[in-house]
């Protein structure tokens, strides 16, 4: 087992310590003394230099782990290929297609996807990518051609820093509606099972266009509170969150004589 520095989040502070990884467990040193092994691991999560990983049947555990990148990458490709979660071996691409469009230089990987509580893992000898469940915005059985035939494979669309993005996943035939099925039922509650009526549809189509707020007024023709209102009911649903609050003001007396006399000509 080589034993790595690593800061743990320990008692709402992060503590200098030194981690053991091993093939088929980790330890982590003072002040927790804990091995965890990987098949004891229920779900993985990445935030920039820091891994946060959760083990027990019930989840009960929860190491959040900060690092070198090197280090990471090890401890998670362990993860991945050996922890509690649905996994197969399969090609893929991710990304494969950007903002509507291809991807340059993108390439079909061989390795592992993995699916656990919060995310769609694949794994390569090149590469670890991860889609968050509640980044996903739909999941699709389809074809593409690869080497000149046409061959069906599982299409995930999904958001990345605010952009749309698709990522392909290619495995036997046999296995691809096993794939499908379990991808649609991991991603079931990220589903809109609610009508919203046509207007509410319209500004949420405006918005996912990049349109602002007073764009979205003037096209549609409403007031700001009328807007207001629609906003509340995407923000209801789910179907939205809060970017930030904009700020409505006026000129106060002392504002209105300061534009006045900024506007008068040097003759007055």
């Amino acid at each position: 087992m080589k034993s790595v520095p690593v800061k743990i989040e320990h008692e709402g502070k992060w503590v200098p310590t030194t981690m053991g990884i091993a093939e088929d467990r980790f330890r982590i040193d003072v002040p927790l003394k804990q091995e965890v092994p990987y098949k004891s691991v229920v779900d993985l999560e990445e935030k920039k230099n820091q891994v946060i990983i959760t083990a027990g049947v019930d989840g009960e555990a929860v190491y959040r782990i900060a690092s070198v990148e090197k280090v990471l990458v090890i401890l998670k490709k362990f993860i991945i290929t050996q922890a509690s979660a649905y996994r197969l071996n399969a090609f893929f691409m991710s990304p494969a297609i950007r903002g509507g469009v291809l991807v340059q230089n993108a390439q079909w990987e061989k390795g592992a996807i993995a699916v656990m509580k919060t995310g769609i893992w694949f794994v390569s000898q090149e590469k670890q990518v991860c889609i968050p469940l509640d980044e996903v915005t739909g999941i699709e059985l389809t074809s593409r051609e690869i080497q000149e035939k046409n061959l069906d494979v599982v299409k995930i669309d999904h958001l990345s820093e605010n952009e749309l993005v698709t990522s392909f996943v290619l495995c036997p035939l046999t296995t691809l509606q096993v794939l499908y099925n379990f991808l649609k039922e991991a991603t079931h509650d990220t589903e809109t099972r609610e009508e919203i009526d046509p207007l509410t549809g319209q500004v949420a189509m405006l918005v996912y266009s990049g349109m602002d707020s007073s764009s979205i007024e003037n096209m549609l023709k409403l007031s700001h509170k009328e807007l207001e209102a629609i906003y509340e009911k995407l923000l209801g649903s789910g179907l939205a969150e809060v970017l930030y609050v904009r700020k409505e003001v006026q000129l106060t007396p002392k504002g209105v004589r300061y534009i006045s006399e900024s506007v008068k000509s040097p003759l007055d």
